[in-house]
């Protein structure tokens, strides 16, 4: 068979957290995967890592980060404001808020991920949503193109897994269009790793039998598509890496003993790692900032450190002010979540175990030394210019 007849598969495998430090002293796919990198991530959540990947673009540029900021003019929520009467023992419940952000999904619409977490229904109605839709779609970014954009324009054909849908089916869908031989790229979805690394840590033996899980997952895709490919070069990456939690802060609650009124004097939302804030007055944010100044688990980010990392918002869009905790702490209770939990990430991507990880069995194209880098990758391999 001639050179230019060959058949050739370019897949990338992502794999929610898995963060280069989780993978030190494990051999996983040393064999088939030699070629290994560490990627330094984007400042933010998977909500502003993973646009950074399908994009190349930072958060900045494409108009993700954190799920939530404050936009009362605009916020679709304010229906769900009455729901804020109700105990919270009821409202406040896992399974109730799911139900309740499916229900708000499918009314508006929405093909993103979206989840209500903890949110205060009596103040929601002062928030917007940043994904509403899909990112794994052509559009599906609020600025710029992401890599489906550019594969449809180009007439690459393509998979890419169904986000919603369990690992299983995922690996059994691009194994189906592999066996149909006509994909020329996939973009394999894999999810369940993040979920396990918050809620057992990266040190658990049961990180090591989900990744022992993966690799013989992987092996017998690469095998699958070997059988039907003659090249097929397969690169596994992560969008951050898992932080071990070690010290739990209510920041929250050194907030409220100021006494200052939500929305009259400030606007707050309290992520895992950062509290996002807003202000009505001077003697608010001169208020809370000597607060926050107090708290030594943490520290304000400069507006010259935030434009660095990409995350300097057109009219503050996602705060004003932004309060990151150090790594291994996290806000409890926040608007993620109401209870502790083992692992955390979202921490600065200065700190080792925010960096992610790029392996495969060819050396990548390109220099890739970042998680955005990971879409012109992406490019090169679809052969789009």
């Amino acid at each position: 068979m001639s050179t230019s007849a060959r058949k050739t598969l370019s897949m990338v495998c992502f794999i929610d957290a898995l963060g280069w430090e989780v993978l030190r002293g494990r051999r996983f796919l040393e064999e088939r995967l030699p070629h290994r990198r560490k990627l330094r991530s984007t400042f933010g959540f998977s909500s502003a890592c993973v646009p950074s990947i399908l994009s190349g673009l930072t958060p900045r540029e494409h108009g993700h980060w954190s799920f939530f900021y404050y936009d009362p003019a605009h916020s679709p929520f304010k229906p769900l404001a009455p729901l804020g009467w109700l105990p919270g023992s009821i409202v406040d419940r896992g399974r109730v808020r799911n139900q309740i952000s499916k229900l708000v999904k499918r009314a508006y619409g929405y093909t993103g991920y979206f989840q209500l977490y903890n949110m205060p229904f009596e103040q929601i109605g002062l928030f917007d949503y940043c994904e509403k839709k899909d990112l794994f779609r052509p559009g599906g970014l609020n600025r710029g193109e992401n890599i489906f954009d550019l594969l449809e324009r180009a007439g690459v054909p393509y998979h890419v897994s169904n986000w919603r849908e369990p690992e299983d089916a995922n690996l059994a869908a691009v194994r189906g269009d592999i066996a149909r031989g006509e994909i020329r790229f996939a973009f394999l979805y894999m999810a369940a790793m993040d979920a396990l690394l918050h809620q057992v840590g990266k040190e658990s033996p049961r990180v090591d039998e989900k990744l022992a899980w993966y690799e013989r997952a992987l092996t017998a895709l690469l095998e699958h598509a070997e059988r039907h490919y003659d090249d097929v070069r397969l690169f596994v990456c992560s969008d951050h890496g898992m932080a071990t939690v070690h010290t739990h802060i209510d920041l929250m609650a050194r907030i409220e003993a100021l006494g200052l009124r939500f929305d009259r004097d400030y606007a707050a939302t309290y992520d895992s790692t950062m509290g996002r804030f807003w202000f009505k007055n001077a003697q608010a944010r001169e208020r809370i900032v000597a607060a926050l100044e107090q708290e030594p688990q943490g520290r304000i980010l400069s507006h010259e450190e935030l434009l660095t990392l990409g995350c300097d918002f057109d009219g503050d869009q996602y705060g004003e002010l932004i309060f990151l905790t150090n790594p291994g702490v996290i806000i409890v209770p926040s608007h993620m979540g109401l209870k502790p939990i083992t692992g955390m990430h979202g921490y600065h991507p200065d700190d080792p175990d925010s960096d992610a990880c790029l392996l495969s069995n060819v050396p990548p194209p390109g220099d890739p030394r970042a998680i955005t880098d990971v879409f012109h990758l992406m490019k090169a391999e679809a052969a789009i210019r």
